[in-house]
């Protein structure tokens, strides 16, 4: 299969991308983000543009889903928007849209553990904690008080350097991306633990009830999806086979069931660990953020103290 775009198309956007990347970057004095912006959004025209031109000859199993557009430009955007906000707050917050457009890519190639994993643990766990800590334990300039921003805030640290070496690995992770994705499975396609649909009883008789297999009173006792038989059993406990040929279209067990049962039924102090050390976190945070506000509160206190002392001592010399 050719790939969708050349390489050497793809190494010219990955390098359009990397100048205005590195221009949009924060720097004192002067600003290039217009230019900046204008090169990359050149870049992902010109891949956008070679997508389209090679789609025509194509048949849709041979082009990514219609839904990796979407999710690939949200996370392309956000990402820049990330590293070039002079707020670490909303650079924060940018980092989780990035999150969430990524999982969106994994879903998208069945690997949920992977966007689950991502959202959990950098969009649930250390942002959020981060997040807390700059709101909570920082007092954040107000948006007159450009000059109050900490110095690697305001200007970034080897943009030239860091851009190249950023779009050098871009361009090469991406060069076999671009060589199809017909191979791929489908969203749920990928096959689950043969005992997955034994654990789901309600979905199997929901299928059997769909299919008008399942007589009234009747009960699901085992589902054996390898051998595609069902057990099922009435009010009397008399029991009966449902074979192959009367198996339920569509009754298959997804990834995302089997990585739930997985998680829930071998790993729940696993689970409740983590719940337990974000609650910390959380309560950290906040602690932090306490002893935060009675400080500046003390400091006002001193300071008032001091005006009205001075106040005094200047009506007393006027007497």
């Amino acid at each position: 299969m050719d790939p969708l775009i050349p390489s050497l198309i793809l190494y010219l956007a990955c390098g359009l991308g990397g100048v205005g990347v590195a221009l949009t970057l924060p720097r004192k004095g002067y600003s290039l983000r217009a230019i900046g912006g204008v090169l990359a959004a050149a870049a992902v025209g010109l891949v956008i543009l070679f997508l389209s031109l090679s789609a025509a000859d194509r048949t849709p199993s041979e082009l990514p889903n219609l839904y990796f557009y979407a999710f690939a430009i949200i996370a392309l955007g956000a990402a820049l928007r990330m590293i070039t906000h002079q707020r670490p707050v909303y650079s924060a917050l940018y980092f989780i849209l990035t999150i969430i457009a990524t999982s969106g890519l994994f879903v998208l190639l069945s690997a949920e553990f992977m966007a689950f994993a991502l959202i959990i643990i950098y969009a649930g766990a250390i942002l959020i904690t981060y997040l807390f800590v700059i709101m909570l334990a920082t007092q954040a300039p107000t948006e007159g008080d450009q000059d109050l921003l900490a110095e690697y805030d305001t200007e970034a640290r080897e943009p030239w350097l860091a851009s190249l070496a950023g779009f050098t690995l871009l361009a090469l992770l991406t060069t076999v991306m671009f060589a199809g994705s017909s191979h791929l499975p489908l969203p749920g396609a990928r096959a689950a633990s043969a005992d997955t649909l034994d654990q789901l009883p309600r979905k199997v008789e929901r299928a059997l009830a769909r299919a008008e297999a399942l007589g009234e009173g009747e009960t699901v006792v085992r589902a054996d999806q390898a051998n595609r038989t069902i057990v099922v059993a009435d009010a009397n406990g008399t029991t009966r086979t449902i074979g192959p040929d009367a198996w339920p279209e569509g009754l298959e067990a997804t990834n995302v069931e089997s990585l739930g049962i997985n998680l829930l039924r071998d790993h729940p102090m696993t689970i409740e660990i983590a719940g337990v050390i974000l609650l910390m976190a959380m309560l950290g945070a906040t602690v932090l953020a306490r002893k935060h506000v009675e400080l500046e509160e003390s400091i006002k206190a001193h300071e008032e103290r001091r005006l009205h002392d001075a106040r005094t001592l200047r009506m007393e010399g006027e007497a």
